[in-house]
């Protein structure tokens, strides 16, 4: 199931014209995907210390359809597309709350990592929230 999380574009993220700065897209992803992960019931924190596991972007791709502006409210609809003991891709659409406007659209992939950055496989026990089977 796709998760939506909303957010405001902040005058930081903007250039001097009041457009969002291309690289806030894939920041605004990354909040997508730590939402969807919370709603499902983990938290990457927990993963991190609990289980010494980091889930490594190891490829990020956004296409932009229109301009996000100051102050404007976007919808993040983030879904997981392919779940695997060594890996996750996200999905992601951006959308501009008020009129429906789609702004950005992209995936991420993922390995999971051990603290030393090594690949591992997510234990057994975790795979549920991502809807592996044990």
């Amino acid at each position: 199931m796709p998760h939506e999380t909303r957010i405001r574009v902040r005058y930081s993220e903007t250039d001097q014209m009041g457009v969002a700065y291309h690289a806030n897209y894939l920041v605004w992803m990354e909040v997508g995907r730590v939402e969807y992960c919370r709603a499902a019931g983990l938290r990457y924190k927990e993963l991190e210390e609990t289980d010494g596991l980091y889930l490594v972007v190891v490829e990020a791709n956004c296409r932009y359809h229109a301009p996000a502006r100051y102050d404007d409210e976007l919808l993040i609809r983030t879904s997981l597309t392919e779940a695997h003991p060594r890996k996750l891709r996200f999905e992601y659409e951006i959308r501009c709350a008020g009129s429906g406007r789609k702004l950005a659209s992209g995936h991420t992939v993922h390995v999971f990592c051990n603290r030393s950055l090594q690949p591992v496989k997510l234990p057994e026990r975790r795979r549920a929230v991502f809807g592996m089977s044990g």
